[in-house]
């Protein structure tokens, strides 16, 4: 059974237990929110790794056809372990802000949502994701 740490939903930050412990989630729930993570990964942004993750660059001030964005973010959440199938719904594309959810199959057949929201502004040179309570806004580049 594969644990992860459980994020808000809103801020996507860290959440404690009842007993004040740093709160996991664990499958099929864990699966769906690694994927969400996945889908807000920019490729080139995990250093150990630069090929993973959804090509935002080509989305970026271009706004693509939808089609191609949930395409694009089905992959980035199928590359999380014993997903097998993952569906994407968009439920906003505003303001530069991307939301939706991400409902996974892993390999056992077991179907899992959660939610996801992506808040892109575009600098010189850097791309700054949200802000995070625990750490401040989150900058790559």
């Amino acid at each position: 059974m594969a644990q992860t740490l459980l994020l808000d939903l809103t801020t996507w930050d860290l959440v404690v237990d009842i007993y004040g412990n740093i709160a996991v989630a664990s499958d099929p729930y864990s699966q769906a929110q690694d994927a969400a993570s996945a889908i807000k990964t920019f490729q080139g942004e995990v250093y150990f790794d630069t090929t993973i993750g959804v090509p935002y660059s080509q989305i970026i001030g271009t706004l693509p056809p939808v089609a191609l964005m949930k395409q694009q973010f089905a992959n980035a959440a199928k590359t999380v372990p014993n997903v097998k199938n993952a569906v994407v719904y968009l439920s906003s594309l505003a303001d530069r802000q991307i939301s939706g959810q991400v409902q996974i199959t892993n390999t056992i057949g077991t179907t899992s949502a959660a939610p996801f929201g992506i808040f892109v502004t575009a600098t010189p040179g850097n791309f700054i994701l949200g802000q995070s309570t625990l750490g401040g806004p989150n900058v790559l580049g």
